[in-house]
C-alpha cells in the first residue's frame, strides 16, 4: 500500500478524532446573574471562575454572565472585591441558569483601591488603558470643601489632569476637555461641573460603577477622540427601604431607595444641594452661587428574561449678582432601558435616551436674556453574544439626533430697548453600527478586535453663509494676519436636506500576551472620529462655551492612537504595577485666529483654522491593594502639541506653522494617594499632587503708539504658569464600627492644601495705576481649607 495513502488516511483519522474530542463531547451553558445580598443590586465585573479548568468569565454591565463547559461536575468560585467569595459544586448535565448573591466582607469595606486589573484573571484580558474607581474610594479621597468628587478623583490617575483649581472638565493623555465622552447611565453629559468646576455633577452615593477608558476603547463607544468616562447609577434596593447621605459645610445630600415590589422592582431617589448662599445676607452680601441636582431610577423585573429601567438626572447651577445679573445652567437626562435575554448565550439592551444641556443668562442691568444649549435624542440597541468560551461578540447600533441652539437674545422687559435675535439653530444626525469580538486565541494570547462604522449628516438650516471659493477665513499678506471673509450670500435648506455628510471606518484592536502567572504584555490600536466641537476661548470649559457640529466648513476630528503596556501582580496581587506608553495623532483639530470673539458669533467658521495635534507619553501606576496601608503612586511623562500650518505657501499659519504646546500640556504629573487603617474607628487618608505649570502666552515686550503702551506677545503657549502642587489629608472617624444594622454613621475631617500653597490659576499683565510701571498679578483660587462632614446610613 503506498505510503502517501496511509499518511493521508492517518491524518484524516487524527483530524476526525480531534473534532470529536472538541465538539463531540456534550457541552452545556451555565449562565445567570450575580447580586448584592442586602439590596439585590446586580454587580458588574464579578469573576465567575472554574479554578480546576482555568476557565472563567465576568458579569457584564447588567450583572449577567454565560459560559459553556463540557458535561461534568465542577467547583465554581464567584469573587468580587469587597465581598466574600462564594464557592459551590455544580453538575452540568443540562443547560443551567442560577442567580447568586454575595455578602459584603467586613474586612474589605474600607479598601482604597482601583478595582481594575487586580485579579490574576485580568492579566489575560486584552483591555488596557482602563481605570475603575468604586464609590467608597471616591468618598475617602480628600477634596476641597469636603465634598466627594468624581472628577477630582480621576485626576489622581495616570494620564489624567485638570486645568487647575476651580476649573471644570479634565484632560486625558494630552487631549482637550471636549474630547472626553461622559456617560451617565448611557446618556451623554455635555457639562460635568457645578459652580464653574468646584464640584462635579455626580452624586457619589448614587454611583454603582465607574470606568475611565483612556485607550483600547471598545467599538461600542464612539463620538469622542480622547477618552470615555462611563458611569452607571445604582438600581435601588428591592428588598428593604434604605437611606444614606451626608451633611457638609457647604452642601448636603440624601439618597433613599427601596422596593416597588419586593425582590422584583425598586426605586432610587437622590438629592444634593449647596446652601452656603443662605448665610450671605448675614454679611450684607447680595450675591449668591449655589447648585442642586436630582438622581432617580426605577427598576422592574418583568420575568426571568425581561427587565426595564427608567433613570434620570436633573441638575442646575444658579449664580447671581444682586438683582442685576443671573446665570442658570445645567443638564437634564432621561433613559428608558429594556434588558432582554433571548437565550442563555444572547443578552440585549435597548435604550431610548434624551439629553439636554441648557445655559441661561439674564442681564437685568442692560435688559436682555440669553438662552443657549444642545440636546439630543439617542436610540441604541446593543447585544452581547457568548458564542463560546473562546469567542464573545458585542454588536449593535446607535442613532442620535442633535439640536444646537447657539443663542437666543430676548428683551427682559417691555422697556428694554433690546431687539430680539436668534442665532441660527443647527441640526445633525449621527449614526453608527459596530461589532466587537473578544477572542481567546491560546492559553497565553487573547485579543479584542472590532470595527465601528460611523456617519454624520449635517442637516438643513435656515441660513448658511456662502463665501468666495468656499473660504470663510482669508489671509492678509500685508499685515500677516488672518481675517474673517465677508459672506457673498446665504443659502437656505429644508430640514430634510443634508448640507454635508461624513462617514468613517473606525477599526479597534487590542492584544494581551500572558508571560507567566503574574505578568503580561498588552498592545492596542484605536481609530476614532469626533463630529462635535466645543468652541471656547479658554483652556477649561465654561458654561458659556458653544458646541458646534461638523459641516461644510468644519471637518470632523480623526484619531489614531497606539499603546503598549506591561502589567504585573506581586505577592498574590498585594502589589501591582502598570506601565504604559502611548502615541496619538488627531487630524482636523481646530484652533482660533488671533483676536477671536466667540460670544454670540453666528459665523464661527470665520475665526477657526484646521490643524493637527499629537500627544505621546509614559504612564506608571504602582498600587498596594491589601493590608492596613493601601494606595497608589501614579506618574505621567507626556507631551501634547498642536500644529496649524498655512494653507498656502504665503500663509504663516499659527505660530509660523510650527508645533506649539496645547493649553493642557503637562510634562510631569505625579500623584500619591494613601490610606491607613489606624484602628476600627479611625481611617487616615492623604494625597499629594504635582503638575508642571499650564502653558500660556506672556507678553515679551511692548511699544508705544500715540501715548498708549501696546504689549507684544511671545509665541502661542510658549511659556508656563508656575508648577502646581498641594497636599491634602483627611481622617474618617466611625463611632460604632461594629454596627451593621440600623443607623450607622461616620465623620470625615479634612484639610485641603495643607501647606497653603497659592497655586496660580492665571497671571495677568498690566500697568500699575500709581507707579505707571508694568506688573504681573497672580490669581490663586484656594489656600488652605479645613472641612468637616457627617455621613449616615440607615
Amino acid at each position: 500500500m503506498p505510503t502517501s495513502f496511509v499518511t493521508k488516511h492517518y491524518l484524516i483519522f487524527c483530524f476526525t478524532f480531534l473534532i470529536f474530542q472538541v465538539y463531540g463531547q456534550e457541552r452545556y451553558t451555565f449562565s445567570g446573574s450575580v447580586l448584592e445580598e442586602k439590596s439585590n443590586e446586580t454587580l458588574i465585573g464579578v469573576n465567575v471562575i472554574f479554578p480546576d479548568q482555568k476557565a472563567g468569565t465576568i458579569t457584564n454591565e447588567y450583572g449577567f454572565f454565560s459560559i459553556t463547559m463540557p458535561k461534568g461536575d465542577y467547583t465554581i468560585v464567584i469573587s468580587y472585591l469587597g465581598y466574600q467569595d462564594y464557592i459551590e459544586t455544580i453538575t452540568l448535565d443540562q443547560h443551567l441558569s442560577k442567580t447568586f448573591t454575595l455578602q459584603e466582607s467586613s474586612e474589605q469595606l474600607e479598601e482604597v483601591v482601583i478595582t481594575n486589573n487586580i485579579e490574576k484573571l485580568n492579566l489575560k484580558n486584552p483591555q488596557m488603558s482602563v481605570n475603575a474607581l468604586n464609590a467608597s474610594t471616591i468618598k475617602q479621597i480628600p477634596v476641597v470643601l469636603g465634598e466627594p468628587d468624581v472628577i477630582k478623583s480621576i485626576t489622581l490617575l495616570p494620564g489624567v489632569t485638570s486645568a487647575g483649581e476651580g476649573a471644570s472638565g479634565f484632560n486625558v493623555r494630552g487631549g482637550a476637555a471636549d474630547q472626553n465622552l461622559i456617560l451617565l447611565d448611557e446618556a451623554t453629559l455635555f457639562n460635568s461641573s457645578h459652580l464653574f468646576g468646584f464640584f462635579s455633577v455626580f452624586n457619589p452615593d448614587a454611583i454603582k460603577d465607574l470606568k475611565l477608558y483612556k485607550g483600547g476603547i471598545p467599538a461600542r463607544y464612539g463620538g469622542r477622540v480622547s477618552s470615555v468616562l462611563d458611569i452607571y447609577q445604582k438600581e435601588g434596593n428591592n428588598k428593604s427601604f434604605q437611606a444614606n447621605g451626608g451633611i457638609g459645610l457647604v452642601s448636603s445630600r440624601l439618597l433613599v431607595e427601596g422596593p416597588l415590589k419586593k425582590e422584583q422592582g425598586s426605586f432610587l431617589l437622590g438629592g444634593r444641594s449647596s446652601y452656603a448662599h443662605l448665610f450671605l445676607p448675614l454679611f450684607n452680601v447680595d450675591n449668591s452661587a449655589y447648585f442642586y441636582d436630582l438622581n432617580t431610577k426605577l427598576s422592574y423585573k418583568l420575568n426571568s428574561n425581561n427587565s426595564i429601567y427608567l433613570s434620570g438626572y436633573f441638575g442646575r447651577d444658579v449664580f447671581n449678582i444682586s438683582d442685576s445679573f443671573e446665570n442658570t445652567y445645567g443638564n437634564s437626562l432621561v433613559n428608558l432601558r429594556w434588558n432582554h435575554l433571548f437565550s442563555d448565550k444572547l443578552f440585549s439592551n435597548m435604550s431610548l435616551i434624551y439629553s439636554d444641556y441648557y445655559y441661561g443668562l439674564n442681564l437685568n442691568f442692560v435688559g436682555f436674556e440669553w438662552n443657549s444649549g444642545i440636546s439630543n435624542i439617542n436610540f441604541k440597541y446593543d447585544f452581547k453574544h457568548y458564542i463560546s468560551n473562546s469567542i464573545k461578540l458585542q454588536y449593535g447600533l446607535n442613532s442620535m439626533y442633535y439640536t444646537f441652539n447657539p443663542g437666543e437674545i430676548k428683551p427682559s422687559s417691555a422697556t428694554s430697548g433690546i431687539n430680539e435675535k436668534n442665532l441660527i439653530k443647527k441640526y445633525a444626525f449621527e449614526n453608527a453600527v459596530y461589532i466587537d469580538a473578544e477572542h481567546k486565541i491560546s492559553e497565553h494570547l487573547t485579543a479584542n478586535y472590532g470595527v465601528r462604522l460611523s456617519s454624520f449628516l449635517r442637516l438643513g438650516q435656515n441660513e448658511l453663509n456662502i463665501y468666495i471659493n468656499n473660504n470663510p477665513v482669508i489671509f492678509n499678506p500685508d499685515f500677516q494676519i488672518y481675517q474673517g471673509a465677508k459672506a457673498i450670500g446665504t443659502a437656505s435648506y429644508n430640514r430634510k436636506n443634508t448640507i454635508k455628510s461624513f462617514a468613517n471606518i473606525e477599526p479597534r484592536a487590542a492584544l494581551a500576551y500572558q508571560l507567566d502567572a503574574t505578568s503580561s504584555l498588552k498592545a492596542s490600536y484605536n481609530k476614532m472620529s469626533q463630529y462635535l466641537h466645543l468652541l471656547s476661548n479658554t483652556s477649561s470649559p465654561t458654561p458659556l462655551d458653544v458646541w458646534a457640529p461638523s459641516g461644510k466648513y468644519i471637518k470632523p476630528q480623526l484619531l489614531d492612537q497606539y499603546a503598549i503596556g506591561y502589567f504585573k501582580n506581586f505577592s498574590n496581587a498585594t502589589y501591582s504595577l502598570e506601565v504604559e506608553t502611548y502615541y496619538k495623532t488627531i487630524k482636523n483639530r481646530i484652533d482660533y485666529i488671533d483676536g477671536t470673539n466667540l460670544i454670540a458669533n453666528d459665523a464661527i467658521e470665520r475665526v477657526i483654522l484646521n490643524g493637527k495635534s499629537r500627544a505621546y507619553g509614559l504612564e506608571v501606576l504602582f498600587k498596594k491593594n491589601q493590608g492596613r496601608f493601601k494606595g497608589w503612586f501614579a506618574y505621567t511623562l507626556s507631551k501634547s502639541e498642536q500644529k496649524t500650518a498655512g494653507r498656502t505657501a504665503i500663509e504663516s499659519g499659527i505660530n509660523n506653522g510650527n508645533w506649539y504646546n496645547t493649553a493642557y500640556d503637562k510634562t510631569h504629573d505625579i500623584s500619591v494617594t494613601t490610606s491607613y487603617d489606624l484602628s476600627k474607628k479611625w481611617l487616615l487618608n492623604a494625597n499629594f499632587l504635582f503638575q508642571s505649570g499650564q502653558p500660556t502666552t506672556y507678553p515679551n515686550g511692548q511699544y508705544v503708539y500715540n501715548g498708549i503702551r501696546i504689549p507684544n506677545y511671545s509665541d502661542r503657549n510658549s511659556t508656563r504658569l508656575p508648577n502646581y502642587h498641594r497636599l491634602d489629608i483627611s481622617a474618617t472617624y466611625t463611632p460604632k464600627p461594629d454596627t451593621t444594622t440600623g443607623w450607622t454613621s461616620h465623620w470625615v475631617f479634612g484639610i485641603y492644601n495643607l501647606y497653603n500653597r497659592r497655586n496660580a490659576a492665571s497671571i495677568a499683565f498690566g500697568q500699575n495705576r500709581i507707579t505707571g510701571t508694568n506688573e504681573a498679578t497672580r490669581l490663586a483660587i484656594f489656600g488652605i481649607i479645613p472641612s468637616v462632614s457627617y455621613n449616615f446610613k440607615f
